[in-house]
């Protein structure tokens, strides 16, 4: 039995080793003085200033803010509207289809779905007239799609666990489903639809291949502008553009959990208050 859990310790030292290390190494370089990024030239921040003069790092960190943000939006809009459909109608025609088509982006290769939207980019530009070539609206319906996926299921888990008591009852006492909507489910699956925001932003802003079939000239977001620098050799700028960003995210996931956590905590408080005052 000790030797197991030896062997389990281990096991799970050597995973968080094998993805922490090179995270720490990289954050440890972009500390680096030297122009080559693997070799130590003594400690500096000097690169840290150097993006923030380079205006073309800047202006592709704004451009994958924006579009990050309003794709992650209209995902967890259209996604959590998915994710109720699938919860609470368990049956209607087309239910089979329909939850294909929401999952499909979750298997489908970015390749293929990359592709696939650029063909249907052409086709609307060539028949309708839209939109006028490839940039930020093309990739941020491109985000949208792929990331409404990730936020239904998220939804979706959060409805079917859920008490419904609590639904049935504020109905039984008069109110509308509209109001129990707003006064009872979202209040409830206002974790679910923060953490499927969250996911959706990090995947739009971390996201290469897609948005290199649906951008255009102008229009090259931060993860694309780092692929280009690496293709000619990893130097401590790209290095601490990475920091900063580890960093950003970092805090992000800190304060939604903070968030989430008091969030769940009220809930709580006011179902026993709720509890105690019909006694």
């Amino acid at each position: 039995m000790k030797q197991r859990s030896v062997f389990l310790i281990s096991m799970l030292a050597f995973g968080y080793a094998f993805f922490y290390i090179p995270i720490v190494s990289m954050i440890f370089f972009s500390f680096n003085n030297s122009r080559l990024a693997t070799v130590w030239g003594g400690f500096s921040t000097r690169w840290y200033g150097r993006l923030l003069e380079n205006d073309q790092i800047l202006k592709a960190a704004w451009l994958s803010l924006q579009i990050a943000a309003l794709s992650a939006t209209f995902a967890t809009i259209l996604g959590a509207m998915a994710g109720m459909a699938l919860a609470r109608f368990s049956r209607f025609r087309g239910r089979t289809l329909f939850s294909g088509l929401v999952s499909a982006p979750l298997i489908m290769p970015e390749v293929i779905t990359g592709l696939s939207l650029l063909l249907f980019f052409v086709y609307m530009q060539q028949y309708f007239g839209w939109p006028q070539g490839r940039g930020m609206t093309t990739i941020t319906i491109a985000h949208t799609t792929f990331s409404l996926s990730y936020v239904a299921v998220i939804v979706h888990s959060r409805i079917v666990s859920m008490d419904q008591s609590l639904e049935e009852a504020a109905m039984d006492l008069g109110s509308k489903p509209l109001r129990v909507l707003i006064d009872i489910t979202l209040p409830i699956i206002a974790p679910a639809l923060l953490a499927g925001w969250l996911l959706a932003f990090t995947l739009s802003l971390d996201d290469v291949v897609i948005a290199n079939f649906t951008n255009g000239p102008g229009t090259t977001t931060l993860p694309l502008y780092i692929w280009g620098k690496v293709k000619l050799g990893v130097t401590p700028d790209i290095n601490a553009l990475a920091t900063i960003m580890i960093a950003v995210v970092g805090v992000g996931v800190t304060i939604a959990g903070i968030v989430m956590h008091r969030t769940e905590k009220q809930r709580q408080r006011d179902i026993q208050a709720a509890i105690a005052a019909n006694k």
